[in-house]
Order: structure tokens, then sequence, then C-alpha cells
């Protein structure tokens, strides 16, 4: 029978021993470990002491899917361009910026036009859609000049190629639109009428007209379960947007021939090659992806946000690329994950550990750090990228 836990061993000198079980074998899991137990006996403090309660859990909670939505779109656009070509595409925060910046344009339009406030659900599909083709368009150009020509170098010429590609794209919005914030007009969304009878009611030619909640520019105090709750309607319409495209992005990978043709190419590229699939085609497809995803998320975070710069792709960006690394880079479930457990992290954990918010980015880098100690793939890593490495 084998030996039994504790039991004593020999080790190939003959000395007697007793057998070292092999995660105290790794020091920096021992610290990771012992820095994690201190995390949770701090947050268990604050909450016992009534410092954290349940209020602001319910707060954060909410903001925190709604940001890690954003994340999760842009994390994407990252995991699909490293599952077909195996390179990190710096260049993608700035793609999820030209959405953001470019739709400012059309909504800003649109405005001017009269027909945010007279037909305001087209106005917004109208800037999704103006943010949608910019991002793909500046994609596309990023993979037809600076990646392509590289695709046969050595992985660490891309990489730098794609960070001076970020710079070179932040420069040049910058060059054409000037480096100062521009801000979104304010936006109201009226809708359920029916469902929200008493709110945003005006009385109009003698008659009350009551138009129900307003989806973008509402804040709302609510009571739910005994806690007193402001919900802000635009997180709830980014959280259920970006799960109906995530769902649309997993179903076309899994289910169409483009996704087959996908993923045989992610496998290996050259026999998908030999199997009559259009290599070129597929990776310009995959930008084309991800860079829809990117800038539809641009425009949904400009919604709240309101502000845009030619930099604020930086972060978010950087933000996204963690949560690609959390969830698995190169797995499409693990970037949807990995955003949305960033986000409510980052939103959730200050709170807890008695932080101030502005140390939200500490918390969220911890996080990869600590990951990236216990499980280098990822949670949904399969070990992939090691194997291809």
């Amino acid at each position: 029978m084998g030996a039994s836990l504790g039991s004593a061993s020999a080790d190939p000198s003959g000395r007697s021993g007793f057998a070292i079980p092999r995660f105290f074998r790794s020091p920096r899991r021992v610290i990771g470990a012992v820095f994690i137990l201190y995390l949770v006996l701090v947050a268990v403090g604050n909450i016992l002491a009534g410092e954290y309660t349940m209020q602001q859990f319910s707060r954060n909670l909410v903001f925190g899917l709604a940001q890690g939505s954003i994340y999760s779109l842009i994390a994407l656009g990252y995991t699909l361009v490293y599952g077909v070509l195996l390179m990190i595409n710096f260049a993608h925060g700035d793609v999820f910026m030209a959405g953001a910046y470019i739709g400012f344009f059309a909504i800003t339009f649109m405005d001017n036009a009269g027909l945010l406030a007279s037909n305001t659900l087209l106005a917004v599909l109208f800037t999704i859609f103006v943010g949608v083709a910019a991002s793909i368009t500046v994609a596309l150009l990023l993979e037809r000049i600076a990646y392509r020509p590289l695709r046969g170098a050595p992985r660490l010429v891309p990489l730098i190629t794609a960070i001076g590609a970020s710079i070179a794209i932040q420069q040049l919005f910058m060059l054409l639109f000037g480096s100062s914030v521009r801000r979104y007009p304010d936006v109201s969304l009226f809708a359920f009428p029916n469902i929200f009878p008493d709110l945003n009611c005006t009385v109009e030619a003698g008659v009350e007209i009551c138009r129900g909640i307003d989806l973008i520019s509402g804040r709302y105090d609510v009571v739910i379960l005994g806690l007193e709750l402001r919900i802000l309607p635009i997180h709830v319409v980014v959280f259920t947007t970006s799960l109906v495209l995530m769902a649309a992005l997993w179903f076309f990978v899994r289910r169409t021939k483009t996704g087959r043709a996908m993923r045989s190419v992610a496998e290996d590229p050259k026999t998908a090659m030999l199997m009559g699939v259009n290599v070129d085609r597929v990776i310009v497809i995959t930008f084309a992806l991800g860079a829809a995803l990117a800038g539809a998320a641009g425009v949904l975070f400009a919604l709240y946000n309101q502000q845009v710069s030619p930099f604020i792709g930086f972060l978010p960006g950087l933000k996204a690329f963690t949560a690609a690394v959390i969830g698995g880079i190169g797995s499409v479930p693990g970037a949807m994950f990995g955003g949305l457990f960033l986000g409510v992290a980052e939103t959730v954990l200050p709170g807890m550990l008695g932080l101030s918010s502005q140390l939200k980015d500490v918390v969220s880098f911890t996080l990869l750090v600590l990951v990236l100690i216990f499980r280098p793939d990822g949670f949904f890593g399969s070990g992939m990228a090691r194997r291809k490495a």
C-alpha cells in the first residue's frame, strides 16, 4: 500500500525523512496563501464590525457587473486574436477608444439634428453602429498595415509593434481632434410606462403623461429586501447588452462554419490551410469581431461615463487584458468570466478591505499576481498558451 499522509519516506541518498507536500515546496505559493488568508480575515473583521454593510455590497455589485461587462467585451478581442495568432494586441484598448470617440461625433450630430430628443432609441442605435464601424476600421487597418507583414516574425516583434501602434493611434486622434476631453450629450431614453406608471410624469396640455423609467440618465432610490439602494438603469442596460453580445459571439464561434474555421486555425493554421481554410480571411474576421465588441463597449462606456479623450482606452484596455489572463487567455468563456470577476472584485473588495476606492487598480493587479501564482493558465485556461509558447 502507498504511504499514508505524514509517513516516513526515503530520498535517493537513503536518508529517512517526511514527505513535504508539493504545495509547501513553492515559497511564492505559501506567501500567496498567507496573504489571501490575511485579506480574508481583514474583510471578515470589517463585516463583523459593521464597517462594510450589505447595502454597500449591493450597490458595489451592480456597478461592478456593469464595469465588468465592459472589460469582458474588450477582453474577448484580446482572447480571439491570441487564440488565432498567438499575439497580444496591445493596441486593442485604442480600438475601444476609437469606437467611443467617433461615437461622440455621431451622437452630437443626432443631437444637433434634433433626433436625439425626438427619436432617442434610433439615435443611440445609430451611435453604437458608428462606433462599431469606427473600431472595425481601425482594427482592420492595424491588421493589414502593422501585423500582417510581421506574421512570420519572432513573437517579440509584433508585440513591440502593437505597443507602437497603440501610441500612434493615440497621437493621431490627438492631432486630429485635440487632447481635450469631450463630453457626450445628456441622453434620456424612457421605457416601460405601463410597468412604471408613476415615473417621469409631466402635465402637457392639461393631461398628465408618465413616460416610465429613464434607461440611460435615470437614478432611482429604491428599497429591495430592506436595503436602500440607488439604482442606475444604465448599469442594467450595459450588463444585459453585454451578455447578449457575448452569447452571440459564443454561438458564432461554436455553431457557424466560420467559427469552426476560426477554431481550426487557432488549433493548427498550417493544417487548416491544407484543408482549404482561407487563413487570411479568418484572421480578418477575428480582428473584425473583436473590434466590433470593443466598439460597442466603447459607446456603452461613454453613455454612462460621458467623457471621452484619445487616452481613455489605456486603462480599460489594460484591465481587459488582465481579465483575459485571469480567465485564461485564448478562452472565450474565460474572457467573459474574467471581465465580470475583475469588475466586481475592484468595486467590492476595496470597501470590504477598508481601502479607498482610489486603490481599486491596486486590487485588480494584485488579483492578477495571485492568479498567476496559483493558476498560471487562468481559471478557464487549458495550458494552450504554454504548449504553443
